[in-house]
């Protein structure tokens, strides 16, 4: 006999989940190998978003069918799509519910029975699920749902820093520029439409070369190529065999005879003198220019959020979205993220927002951090070059989330220079404040200015300017101090006004 045939029904445990074996085993409607067979069966419906077929009905269809177009009803398959933890969890509620058919009778009739215990699954469930499709989609968007039980899904969605990423994440359609530059973040995949890596200005190059052409010259009898034999007095080319002559005694006459009369055979030699002159026919050079810098986009990226006390408020609320669109588009596109959260000195918190419960309780415990503290940004960006040089970064850009009150010493410009020169590293900036500093000029090659950013203040707190911006643009250092710009700041100036 077969191993299955020995374990029978039993075997039917095997590919279902643990947290399905004890009631699949205890539950007292039908019968063992049906229902056993057909809680698998449900298991896949549900992770495949769809109800079950009809005959899984776990061998007892009058009872599992009120139960069924309950499960229906409430659009539950939807909700567990995708999701183990709540598919196990719709399974379990159902089994229980059909075990407890027993426990009212006699008092109720079997029929009576089936329609409380449908009645009670279903009342169970609304409430469940009240508001649970949102909180859903926004956990998948993030990649974490199938990592987790369902006691630790419930907890997540039950905490106040889950409360705070919905928030932040209702955000993220006010900032569709911010997200669009989150999407392209990364050197990984050739894009068209992507702008070419910033490189710095080039020197003059020198004028291309004057048009040459070739002019040949013949020179005959001077040492070259032999094209023939001719009569001659001279000696140097004179054939073997009237050398020959000088050695005997009689023939050494006639050699000083024909010396004398230029009749010694002789080797007829000949070269050819090449002479460049300039070409005033011919077409000119263009002048030599460098390659353009290939467009890349969508790579890894590193994400380094200002969480110093001046980013309290609106800023702290923007900076949080920012970071559930960099989850959301990592886990969509499959792209590393790596999460530095800054401070004041010594205040670095970094960490890896991939998929797994590991990128959730990172994400979490940014959501339900307090900023606060001082401003250190060199740290995370002395970390962030260090990144770069590993071969999973190599292809990430930076981006800094930021008010913009920061500055660096040389030594770490210089590095992020070197940086952006060996690996094409890309430094962008979102200022989330009302002017460019020093700082944040010469640490980025392009600053994203969020500029409404009070009107988000304001629909937390309920008070300010209505949405208005009382400053007219970012650039208020270089149209006001001008010369109060180092060379590095300056680059940004010229710009098209915001």
């Amino acid at each position: 006999m077969t191993r299955s045939a020995l374990d029978a029904p039993w075997h039917h445990l095997e590919p279902l989940p643990r947290a399905l074996w004890l009631q699949g085993v205890v539950t007292s409607v039908g019968e063992n190998a049906r229902r056993l067979a057909d809680i698998e069966c449900w298991l896949q419906a549900l992770l495949d978003g769809r109800l079950p077929v009809v005959e899984a009905d776990f061998g007892d269809a009058a009872a599992s069918r009120p139960l069924r177009d309950a499960v229906g009803d409430l659009a539950l398959p939807d909700l567990a799509r995708g999701m183990p933890a709540l598919a196990e969890q719709i399974l379990r509620t159902l089994l229980w519910h059909l075990d407890r058919i027993v426990d009212h009778q006699p008092a109720l009739s079997r029929t009576a029975s089936i329609a409380h215990v449908a009645t009670e699954f279903r009342a169970a469930w609304q409430q469940e699920s009240a508001g649970l499709e949102p909180e859903l989609a926004l956990l998948q968007d993030l990649g974490h749902a199938d990592a987790m039980r369902w006691d630790q899904l419930r907890g997540h969605l039950r905490s106040r820093p889950w409360q705070t990423a919905q928030q932040s994440a209702e955000r993220l359609a006010q900032l569709p520029a911010l997200v669009e530059l989150i999407r392209k973040l990364g050197r990984a995949e050739r894009s068209p439409l992507a702008e070419p890596a910033p490189r710095e200005a080039l020197p003059d190059l020198p004028a291309p070369p004057v048009p040459l052409r070739a002019v040949h010259t013949r020179l005959d009898d001077v040492p070259g190529e032999i094209i023939g034999i001719r009569w001659s007095s001279r000696i140097d080319s004179m054939l073997g065999s009237e050398a020959v002559m000088l050695r005997h005694p009689v023939l050494k006459k006639l050699w000083r005879a024909r010396h004398a009369e230029a009749r010694l055979l002789s080797w007829q030699t000949s070269a050819q003198l090449t002479d460049w002159r300039v070409d005033p026919l011919a077409r000119p050079h263009g002048q030599a220019s460098p390659d353009t810098p290939e467009a890349l986009e969508r790579g890894p990226f590193i994400l380094c959020l200002d969480t110093s006390g001046s980013m309290r408020g609106a800023p702290e609320s923007i900076a949080k979205a920012l970071a559930i669109a960099a989850v959301r588009a990592a886990h969509e596109g499959g792209r590393g993220c790596r999460l530095m959260a800054f401070g004041g000195p010594g205040e670095v918190v970094e960490r890896d927002l991939g998929p797994g419960a590991g990128g959730l309780q990172a994400l979490m415990d940014l959501m339900g951090q307090s900023f606060d503290g001082g401003t250190d940004v060199q740290t995370p960006i002395e970390a962030a070059i260090e990144r770069v040089h590993e071969a999973r970064w190599r292809s990430a850009d930076l981006l800094i989330v930021s008010d913009g009150e920061f500055g660096c010493v040389a030594h770490t410009l210089q590095r992020l220079d070197d940086a952006r020169a060996r690996f094409g590293l890309r430094v962008q900036g979102v200022l989330v404040g009302d002017r460019e500093t020093m700082g944040l000029l010469e640490v980025c090659d392009h600053i994203h200015w969020v500029r409404d950013w009070r009107r988000l203040d304001e629909r937390e707190h309920g008070a300010g300017l209505g949405g208005f911006s009382p400053v007219h643009s970012k650039s208020l250092t270089a149209i006001y101090f001008p010369n109060a710009l180092s060379e590095r700041a300056a680059r940004h100036h010229g710009r098209k006004p915001e």
